[in-house]
């Protein structure tokens, strides 16, 4: 399809302008199949799509311009992937993904928590594969701590898998995540579709941290692809007698992955410049004039209440801070507490 893509030029020359391209294809049995191949594609395409409009979903063409700038570069990217939720992340100047066994231990959730709080102290984009264990902590700490988070497919969005994680699913997409899966809309969980999965989490990533696993399993695949797209793996120690690290430890042992033990040495290691304040203060560069002002007393004050807040704010009647009030609180920027008080949520 790719190089159907490259003779045509673009998709819609596919399709609309045959005549334009077929004649470039070299084999007299492909310029007799294109016309067949062409007219499933598009019948294909149009049940999809009908699909796609009634679910909310999106696709992301390999010719997009917001198609991840990092996967595009690796030989075998998928042509392209539907998608919900933000899809200005896939351009995210840090994105680390974190992948691990299914039977997480607690030492292994405890781990991913560690690491996901420390994330905090840079602008991040976590992603992982929504499966059983280290991935579901992934994106459940990310959601905890305002992280954003990607989760990546093995099969359609008709049936979420594993079923449990549905609900965790719609929250990453509210939330400001995003869900991506290469495979059409009934498309069931097979077990072939994870290992395919695995080279769009490395191939979307700078960096790929192994939590728990061992000798063999998915997050192994993921950390040899990226290694061999020259991404930066990095591996987290354990126990030497429960086998739960062994895989760990073992990409260790053979210069595939670095060992970390904290978000810090990963944020150090990838040169990802750490924000001043807490990442919520990320959030007041989308705030209007008046909104910067309650923010501007409450970073000063640390607690004010509605009416110190009046006395100061003499430009806003008081049903136009209330309104202000509630449109911070709403974001999460603000905080009510106790005495019509309040203060920056940190």
């Amino acid at each position: 399809m790719k190089e159907m893509l490259r003779l045509s030029g673009s998709a819609k020359s596919l399709f609309e302008e045959p005549d334009k391209w077929r004649n470039r294809v070299n084999k007299k049995t492909q310029q007799k199949s294109l016309p067949r191949i062409t007219d499933n594609i598009r019948r294909t395409v149009e049940k999809e799509l009908a699909i796609m409009e009634a679910q909310g979903i999106s696709y992301c063409f390999y010719t997009d311009e917001f198609y991840p700038y990092r996967l595009h570069s690796c030989a075998d990217a998928p042509l392209g992937f539907y998608y919900q939720g933000n899809a200005s992340l896939f351009q995210h100047p840090h994105v680390l993904a974190m992948v691990g066994t299914r039977d997480a231990t607690e030492y292994g959730c405890q781990c991913v928590r560690k690491i996901v709080r420390e994330l905090q102290e840079t602008d991040v984009v976590t992603i992982s594969g929504l499966a059983y264990g280290i991935d579901t902590e992934v994106h459940s700490r990310s959601l905890e701590y305002d992280i954003p988070t990607i989760a990546v497919m093995g099969c359609g969005f008709h049936t979420i898998y594993p079923a449990q994680n549905q609900e965790l699913a719609q929250r990453i997409v509210e939330s400001g995540g995003a869900l991506i899966t290469e495979y059409s809309y009934h498309t069931i969980p097979d077990r072939n579709n994870f290992p395919k999965r695995n080279r769009i989490i490395a191939g979307m990533s700078d960096a790929v941290l192994v939590v728990e696993t061992g000798y063999k399993g998915g997050s192994i695949i993921t950390a040899h692809i990226a290694h061999s797209y020259n991404r930066d793996v990095f591996a987290m120690p354990g126990s030497i007698f429960d086998g739960m690290h062994d895989g760990c430890h073992n990409l260790v042992h053979k210069n595939v992955a670095a060992l970390v033990s904290s978000g810090q040495e990963i944020i150090s290691l990838m040169n990802w410049e750490k924000t001043a304040e807490p990442r919520q203060m990320l959030l007041f560069a989308d705030l209007d004039d008046q909104e910067l002002q309650v923010v501007s007393l409450l970073r000063e004050e640390s607690l004010m209440s509605v009416d110190q807040l009046s006395e100061r704010l003499t430009t806003l009647s008081p049903s136009k801070l209330a309104g202000v009030l509630l449109g911070l609180e709403l974001k999460g920027v603000i905080e009510a507490k106790p005495g019509k008080c309040y203060a920056i949520v940190r």
